[in-house]
């Protein structure tokens, strides 16, 4: 029987926002992150699975962008200057096991990344309204209220510029890849991935929030420069070590109305301050 194929990169991790409590999502600032008991910044959930988006193309190929599958968890935090081993080892059914490792050599990020329909695609939920619209006035607070589960959020629209994506791939993952940058750039794997906590911000007032796992399923290829509408339905509210977290699901049309991505997001929105 042939080895598994074995693809592996590392890199040093960057914060790729401003390091303020200002921002939209403070967990990704010093001062609040050590608030919570953190070492430091938190990096972003879905930027940090994205970088491995190199790795995985030299795996799966640019099939994968179009209708390709990923499913991953993190385990621990990945801290601006952690040294990050990132590896993909082969199956016998063609999708490859997917981890992110620290200078400890501690697994961080844990997945597995394959062609064509995941095998929990048909667990997705579908929302049924999605006409866009403004955000609510004023926006409730997310809360564990079991009446959320099954509720459709407001749908957005995202803008998808050109010069938007261009900017994204080269800050937020330092990228040169023609694909991504050049002319007629496709929209990153995580910049889709991350349209779910834009949502989720979209109808909820809330301080900040801890990306824990994610599913994703690529339907169709896609580009920058026509705007993409986000749908979203919620599937649950729980607690979990005193941690209050929400799943949901999402789907992303372009504008031409073809499905572009299902996603099924769960993120932690309450955490008790460190010591308190």
């Amino acid at each position: 029987m042939p080895e598994p194929r074995l693809v592996e990169r590392s890199m040093v991790a960057f914060l790729d926002n401003e390091d303020s409590d200002t921002i939209s999502n403070p967990i990704h600032s010093t001062a609040v992150a050590k608030r919570f008991g953190f070492d430091g910044p938190l990096v972003g959930g879905v930027t940090l699975w994205g970088w491995s988006t190199p790795a995985i193309l030299d795996a799966l190929g640019e099939d994968w962008l179009g209708h390709g599958w990923a499913e991953f968890r993190f385990r621990r935090p990945i801290y601006p200057d952690d040294q990050v081993a990132i590896r993909l080892e082969g199956s016998d059914d063609g999708s490859f096991a997917h981890t992110m490792s620290n200078q400890d050599g501690v697994e961080c990020v844990v997945g597995r990344v394959g062609l064509g329909d995941g095998p929990w695609v048909d667990e997705f939920t579908t929302p049924s309204n999605m006409t866009p619209g403004g955000p609510p006035e004023p926006k409730p607070d997310l809360v564990l209220d079991p009446e959320l589960v099954g509720q459709e959020w407001v749908s957005e629209v995202v803008p998808a510029s050109i010069e938007d994506l261009i900017t994204y791939s080269s800050l937020s993952h330092r990228l040169d890849d023609p694909r991504f940058v050049g002319d007629g750039p496709r929209l990153h794997p995580a910049w889709i991935a991350a349209r779910a906590e834009q949502i989720m911000r979209h109808n909820f007032s809330m301080p900040q929030s801890i990306h824990t796992d994610s599913r994703v399923q690529y339907l169709s290829p896609s580009y920058a420069g026509e705007p993409v509408t986000v749908g979203a339905r919620c599937i649950d509210v729980f607690e979990r070590n005193g941690r209050h977290l929400v799943r949901f699901d999402c789907l992303l049309r372009g504008a031409d109305g073809v499905d572009i991505a299902r996603l099924r997001h769960t993120t932690i929105f309450y955490l008790s301050i460190a010591g308190a």
